[in-house]
């Protein structure tokens, strides 16, 4: 089943409507910078050293590459089928978001442990609406028995003593739910309508730099070929 929303999406929604509009119908206008593509690099040096944790896991991504909307039936075939098994990338659908989780492991009651993987040095409230978000998602398919995001606090890949912090928030992502079904809602109505006529201003720095910022500059207008 194809989905409207993904992760990255969510997060540019709760930025800005336009760019949010912009990322589902005509993502051929983004632009990342150099830096933005090192951090890019970045994070995924990060995220496979994490993985490297469990080696033993499954990648999906591997098995699946770009047909993320076949990783769904795929991690629920793993899951049904494997005791104690370590997913990377697993998929999971709901409510037309789909979500596709850095390290799952699944324990002999069948509950699931999720790690969020992030590269930054501390845990900010950017990293925490990522990982409601991913909660709100995989809690109405799996039951979730703890959620944990993984930052770190080094710069050297080599010394990975006390390289990896990982912190639990299983609770405070839980009571999000009601709110993160609300913003998807919100978005799903914008993704109804034309391209929102929304000004630039700061919310195209914070918390990223976006990428349709000279797009929207430029006051251009373009018809998605979708």
């Amino acid at each position: 089943m194809p989905h409207l929303l993904s992760k990255s999406k969510y997060i540019r929604g709760l930025q800005c409507d336009r760019a949010l509009w912009l990322d589902v119908f005509n993502p051929r206008l983004a632009r990342y910078t150099a830096e933005q593509m090192r951090r890019f690099d970045h994070g995924r040096e990060f995220e496979y050293a994490f993985k490297e944790t469990f080696p033993n896991g499954i990648d999906i991504s591997a098995e699946l590459h770009r047909n993320v909307d076949a990783y769904p039936a795929r991690t629920a075939e793993l899951l049904e089928k494997e005791d104690n098994v370590d997913l990377f990338e697993a998929g999971f659908l709901y409510d037309d978001v789909l979500v596709l989780a850095d390290v799952v492991h699944k324990n002999p009651d069948g509950s699931l442990d999720i790690y969020e993987v992030k590269s930054g040095s501390t845990l900010s409230e950017t990293y925490k609406r990522d990982a409601a978000l991913q909660h709100y998602v995989i809690a109405h398919c799996r039951e979730v028995n703890k959620f944990c995001v993984v930052y770190n606090g080094m710069s050297d890949l080599s010394d990975k003593s006390d390289y990896f912090k990982v912190v639990d928030l299983t609770e405070e992502l839980a009571a999000q739910h009601d709110e993160i079904a609300r913003n998807i809602a919100a978005m799903k109505d914008i993704l109804q309508h034309g391209e929102p006529a929304t000004p630039t201003g700061q919310h195209c720095l914070e918390p990223y730099a976006c990428p349709y910022q000279h797009y929207c500059a430029q006051g251009i207008r373009q018809m998605s070929l979708f």
